[in-house]
């Protein structure tokens, strides 16, 4: 990743995906969920998937964490939150999350993991 990432707040509950695809292609969310015919949750194999068309490289390797300093530069975060399984971004030291905004650690969440990005 050569850019900064802008944080977008996800459009709905169910668009935390979306709005993390749009966060590292830098495409409008409402173009993602067109290009994937999907304006409900996402899953891994869509987010890999379209990552990959846009010329980004993500891991096939999911790693569970405990703390912050364990994650690489840029990463797909997958969060089991006290309301849901949710799609987060960690990018250069900070966590830009669709739903909770710009954080230093994770939000709340029991099991943690990532897949790096390139």
């Amino acid at each position: 990743m050569k850019r900064e990432i802008k944080y977008i707040h996800e459009p709905t509950d169910l668009q935390c995906g979306q709005a993390v695809l749009a966060m590292l292609t830098g495409i409008p969310t409402e173009k993602i969920v067109s290009e994937l015919n999907n304006d409900r949750e996402t899953n891994l194999k869509e987010m890999k998937d379209f990552l990959r068309s846009k010329g980004i490289q993500i891991s096939d390797e999911r790693k569970q964490t405990e703390n912050k300093s364990e994650l690489p530069k840029v990463c797909l975060l997958s969060l089991e939150t006290p309301r849901c399984w949710h799609w987060s971004l960690y990018y250069n030291g900070t966590f830009f999350d669709p739903e909770h905004g710009i954080m230093n650690d994770f939000p709340e969440s029991k099991r943690k993991y990532y897949w790096k990005i390139n």
